[in-house]
């Protein structure tokens, strides 16, 4: 049997996140198509700044995560188990 690589699956969890939220965010104005954009964000609202004098280093994180994003990430762990 043939050992998968985990970079893959990364790789493609990540295609699946960022291709359902584009989907998310294209059907959010269909009605029939909207609740595929319900979800809710979280991170740092605001960035955390850090003022060394010379140097000011901004750090920042905001996931989100809707149904769209989902069923992209579930497909992708699909994808992954058929190659």
């Amino acid at each position: 049997m043939r050992e998968k690589n985990v970079w893959v699956l990364l790789i493609l969890l990540l295609a699946g996140v960022v291709l359902g939220g584009f989907i998310g965010s294209l059907t959010e104005s269909l009605p029939v198509l909207s609740w595929l954009n319900f979800g809710d964000s979280f991170g740092l609202n605001t960035p955390l700044v850090l003022n060394l004098g010379i140097l000011v280093i901004t750090f920042g994180l905001s996931i989100r995560i809707t149904i769209a994003g989902i069923i992209g990430m579930a497909l992708s762990i699909l994808i992954y188990r058929w190659l």
